[in-house]
């Protein structure tokens, strides 16, 4: 074994270890991690003996972030579309156009690096686990040259040729090449499929033909569903029983219905809703009927550029009815269920022992303070496997 290290004096402690809300949190306590794992777990007073002791000084620690949907990779910038909409122009799918373009001029070297930066970033903020997606490509020696740059960075990939049909392509030739030799080139790298089921991208009968083109090559379902008007992607991604349906701004009691009777999650995306002007989704009725809900940052150069989990916590919390604790088990366990990786030895989004030990420790004595101080920069150090990726301040 290689050394362990003696995490103490921990003021309150997250493990998410329960399978609903509220969520149980220590106090006064310890954990040990050792060979990228967490070996011990319990009060302080009765800490194990380590090669490496850090006393947090009371300070809060918790699962690290699990961030389920972000746009990595990526080249150029979309800041003048962001000014002209936060002047009033209404948002748009079409936008994805000027990054496919920025994109397809730079080198895999450049997305590797534009890649790389923003998980340092995300890092720095607590975030342990992270996806992205291609869909800025859409051409298949594009999209495959995507797909190795995001799995150089990430820990997960989601293939996202249906992220709108390009300039100059019939509709037809281009899910017949999502569906065919473009799938077949990002297959070695990714593990999941997309699409953007919405007005301006894919309807529902375009998006099941590509799921299940997906489904059919063994990747896991995902959804890009109902952000900007009632799209029909949230019944599918119930219906075909997708992982995850993501944004869901527009939900009709049927679609809430169709979601609690099966196992799909819906990952939230508050920072996307600010930037965009859309309405935040319902988060307390998805919750009150039983809906397993993820938070995530969507980051990306159009609509959501930010690698801040705190942010959308926060924002949850202060603008869409969340509790703290509902907030953050949606930022790291119902996170790694969208993911299929809340259960096993491999599990992310919880602390116990045996389990990766992917945390962070908070400059605040609370998770409550990620709320109640909006904005502050509270990430004081982050474990990722067992290893420090960043220091005590």
């Amino acid at each position: 074994m290689n050394s362990t290290e003696l995490i103490t004096g921990i003021g309150e402690l997250t493990t998410q270890v329960e399978s609903t809300s509220p969520r149980e949190r220590l106090h006064d306590a310890a954990l040990v991690v050792g060979d990228g794992r967490i070996l011990w777990i319990g009060p302080a007073a009765r800490a194990p003996a380590a090669d490496h002791r850090t006393d947090v000084d009371g300070r809060a620690v918790l699962p690290g972030w699990v961030d389920t949907h972000t746009h990595l990779v990526f080249g150029g910038d979309r800041s003048a579309e962001f000014e002209a909409r936060m002047a009033g122009q209404a948002y748009a799918a079409g936008g994805i156009n000027t990054t496919v373009a920025a994109t397809r001029a730079a080198t895999e070297d450049q997305l590797v690096a534009t890649a790389q930066r923003l998980r340092h970033e995300a890092e720095g903020q607590g975030t342990t686990f992270l996806e992205t997606r291609t869909g800025y490509g859409l051409d298949v020696a594009s999209e495959a040259r995507s797909a190795r740059a995001a799995a150089s960075v990430a820990d997960v990939v989601t293939f996202l040729g249906a992220h709108i049909v390009p300039a100059g392509m019939g509709r037809r030739t281009y899910l017949d090449l999502v569906t065919g030799p473009m799938l077949q080139a990002v297959l070695p790298y990714v593990q999941f499929i997309d699409a953007f089921c919405e007005r301006g991208a894919f309807d529902v009968e375009e998006t099941r033909e590509v799921l299940l083109a997906g489904r059919a090559a063994g990747l896991g379902l995902r959804v890009h569903g109902n952000q900007l008007g009632f799209s029909g992607g949230v019944r599918l991604a119930a219906e075909l029983g997708a992982l995850s349906v993501d944004h869901c701004n527009y939900l009709e009691p049927a679609d809430i219905d169709a979601l609690a009777a099966g196992a799909t999650v819906v990952t939230l995306l508050p920072a996307c809703d600010l930037s965009t002007r859309q309405p935040f989704p319902p988060a307390r009725r998805l919750l009150d009927a039983g809906v397993t809900i993820a938070l995530a940052t969507n980051c990306n150069p159009g609509t959501s550029y930010t690698t801040s989990m705190p942010y959308c916590v926060a924002t949850a919390v202060l603008q869409m009815g969340l509790t703290v604790g509902e907030a953050v088990w949606a930022a790291t366990r119902g996170a790694a269920r969208s993911l299929g990786r809340d259960r096993g030895t491999d599990a992310i989004g919880s602390l116990f022992v045996g389990g990766r030990a992917d945390l962070q420790v908070l400059n605040a004595p609370s998770i409550s303070h990620l709320a109640y101080r909006v904005g502050v920069p509270l990430t004081g150090a982050v474990w990722r496997q067992g290893v420090r990726v960043a220091p005590m301040p």
